[in-house]
């Protein structure tokens, strides 16, 4: 098998894994009595140990190779999933959250950066949108995964489920010892990992690249409460956000004809402003069909999002340097992790689910403008 295709594979267990577990997290904390604040809290605390570990991940990344770092995030991620099950209290779903942040962050990284170096720069754009089938595949399957594991057996089984499907990324990592590529050669002279926010054509893919996560995170944590707040079940909360993966995944599948037909800007650019639009319309629709229809919608424009912003920034990336900088974006877009559950928790508290969609769609807007001028 390629290495891009097992890699994907791999990404698309640690990713469900990682996903699922957000969402089973926000319902048990509803299930235990939390307030859209604790549980805005909880979904930072996934953000709070790669916001500080991110660009040391990534150089780790550069000098030791790509294995090693996934080998052990998979092993921490899986810890972090099995304490719910052990544990199943409030305050444990706040250390899961956090040791399961740490482990992505070093998984995440080091796949990404492994993902840019294989083949050749023309190949990047195609190898990126591979990789993001992986990670498009575990949206799809961690919801759907946990939604029927709630129904049927509870939560605390939901977290064992995830922690069973991390067993076999590791034991390949273990055993795989090609899953690596050598690092590029740096230049003479390392500089501080904020004077590459110098380059305006990075520092704009980075800035791209957070706005769209913001999008995706407050998908993430308010579909599940406005499922809640108009009687969705369990499993029904899981297909909604499972028809967003397919959505996603689908885009990833034709995103290298796209890209070579109208540009990698111009493509970013139109689908973050198709995906405000949906956003506008999300809270107006309780139909679930309709539903259904919008979050088909917004996975497709954000699905574009992650591949396109990842082949910009590394493309740009000095030499030797490709995983400090997928670090120095993961560093910036989970400051967004953290900030943006808080902020929409407090003002969902305050003002209801309607202003956090609008406000997703103005900054949705925003980066496609950001995309509309580096063409």
């Amino acid at each position: 098998m390629p290495a891009i295709y097992l890699i994907t594979l791999l990404t698309l267990m640690v990713q469900g894994g990682h996903m699922g577990s957000r969402m089973v997290a926000s319902l048990f904390a509803i299930e235990l009595g939390a307030n859209p604040f604790l549980i805005g809290a909880l979904i930072s605390a996934y953000s709070v140990f790669p916001l500080l570990l991110g660009v040391y991940s990534g150089r780790l990344s550069d000098r030791f190779g790509s294995r090693r770092p996934m080998l052990a995030g998979t092993a921490v991620l899986a810890f972090g999933l099995l304490l719910p099950f052990l544990w199943p209290q409030l305050a444990a779903l706040y250390v899961s959250a956090a040791l399961i942040g740490t482990g992505f962050v070093f998984f995440n990284v080091s796949v990404q950066n492994l993902a840019g170096g294989l083949g050749t720069a023309e190949e990047r754009t195609r190898n990126f949108s591979t990789l993001g089938l992986g990670y498009s595949g575990g949206h799809m399957l961690g919801p759907l995964l946990g939604g029927y594991a709630i129904d049927y057996h509870g939560f605390p089984f939901a977290y064992l489920c995830f922690a069973a499907l991390i067993v076999l990324p590791m034991g390949l990592l273990a055993w795989n010892r090609r899953l690596d590529v050598a690092p590029r050669a740096a230049g003479k002279e390392r500089t501080s990992t904020l004077e590459l926010l110098h380059s305006a054509p990075l520092r704009r893919a980075i800035v791209t690249s957070a706005l769209v996560v913001t999008g995706w995170d407050l998908y993430a944590f308010y579909v599940p409460l406005y499922g809640h707040s108009i009687g969705l079940s369990a499993s029904s909360i899981g297909i909604l956000l499972g028809v967003f993966a397919v959505a996603t995944f689908v885009v990833r599948i034709v995103l290298p004809l796209f890209t070579r037909r109208y540009g990698v800007e111009t493509v970013l650019s139109i689908a973050m402003f198709a995906g405000a639009a949906f956003f506008l319309l999300f809270p107006f629709i309780t139909f679930v069909p309709a539903l259904l229809a919008l979050s088909f919608g917004i996975g497709f424009t954000l699905g574009c999002g992650q591949p396109l912003t990842l082949n910009i920034a590394y493309n740009r990336s000095p030499p030797g340097r490709s995983g400090e900088v997928t670090g120095l974006r993961l560093t910036i877009n989970n400051v967004t992790h953290i900030g943006v559950p808080l902020a929409a928790g407090a003002l969902g508290a305050t003002l209801g689910v309607a202003p956090v969609f609008w406000v997703n769609a103005a900054i949705l807007a925003a980066s496609g403008r950001l995309s509309r001028e580096a063409r």
